[in-house]
């Protein structure tokens, strides 16, 4: 069902190259986002518009915060610990790195389970070689990555869980792929059993980019290349679509006082950019969020 809600742009969070990853910080009433090619964490308050960004050494693709406010963060090289200082300045520390079977390489799209370990997926940035060398790892509360839990993936994406854990959704955007798969999911050892095929993006617009479950347990996912937001219910029916200004939304995110404000990161196409292409947007989705799970780990930040 096509829903027409209006998309608020949010010109005081700036222009993106490639806007990933929105995460909602209650504490501040900030969300915050990354800017892949930039290399940059962006944080904007909402009720002051104020901005700042904090720039790395290396692309920053995927974070999560723990309870104190740190993050965790999938980069190019591996994963690492984070700390934010307000004047701009960050404290950086590598806490672990897979072995990439390809080169160029780096981590994607990523988040916490309910259980607070965080969970990030690998890729080949050239996604014209179409490289099934991604793989999705765990990153669990004592600091250890995981070996490959899901391989052959070629462009990871569209990571997220049900409101009781119990079922993993994971996506790939590649186009020759397009797919979203739902995994049982065991809550204890943080293992997902095998995939089932919830919405294969063929049949509709867009390919399938970062995603949110919300509290009705269904799945939206950001239909890049289409200007749509997608929300399957967990049998896998479509049953809502919104249109937004810009054609490459990325990933979303659930914010505000009541998690009822919908925020969608969008790219900023090399060729044919739109005015809008790249802005965050602020939507009433007519539903309600999840809070985004704190990574349940200690953080060892230098």
């Amino acid at each position: 069902m096509s829903v027409a809600v209006r998309a608020e742009r949010l010109d005081a969070g700036g222009r993106a190259t490639v806007g990933e990853c929105p995460v909602w910080r209650a504490e501040e009433g900030a969300l915050y986002w990354v800017d892949i090619p930039a290399r940059r964490i962006v944080r904007l308050q909402i009720a002051s518009a104020r901005r700042t960004e904090w720039t790395f050494a290396e692309q920053v693709a995927c974070f999560a915060f723990d309870a104190a406010g740190r993050v965790v963060a999938g980069m190019e090289s591996g994963v690492f610990g984070v700390s934010l200082q307000e004047a701009g300045d960050a404290r950086v520390v590598r806490l672990a790195a897979p072995e990439f079977p390809a080169s160029g390489m780096r981590f994607n799209d990523g988040r916490c389970d309910r259980q607070g370990r965080f969970w990030a997926g690998t890729m080949v940035q050239d996604m014209s070689l179409a490289s099934p060398a991604g793989a999705l790892f765990r990153f669990d509360e004592n600091g250890t990555l995981s070996a490959p839990v899901v391989e052959g993936l070629i462009t990871q994406n569209g990571l997220a869980w049900s409101p009781d854990g119990r079922t993993m959704y994971l996506s790939d955007s590649h186009p020759q792929r397009r797919l979203v798969w739902a995994f049982d999911f065991d809550p204890d050892s943080g293992t997902p059993g095998a995939p089932r095929v919830l919405a294969d993006l063929r049949h509709y617009a867009g390919r399938p980019d970062g995603a949110a479950v919300d509290a009705d347990g269904c799945y939206w996912t950001c239909a890049n290349d289409a200007g749509r937001l997608l929300r399957f219910t967990p049998q896998g029916k479509l049953d809502r679509e919104i249109a937004l200004p810009a054609s490459k939304p990325s990933m979303c995110a659930f914010g505000g006082s009541d998690l009822s404000t919908l925020y969608a990161t969008t790219i900023r196409p090399v060729m044919n950019a739109t005015e809008d292409d790249g802005y965050v947007f602020a939507l009433n989705a007519g539903v309600q969020g999840l809070p985004e799970p704190d990574y349940a780990g200690m953080l060892p930040v230098a």
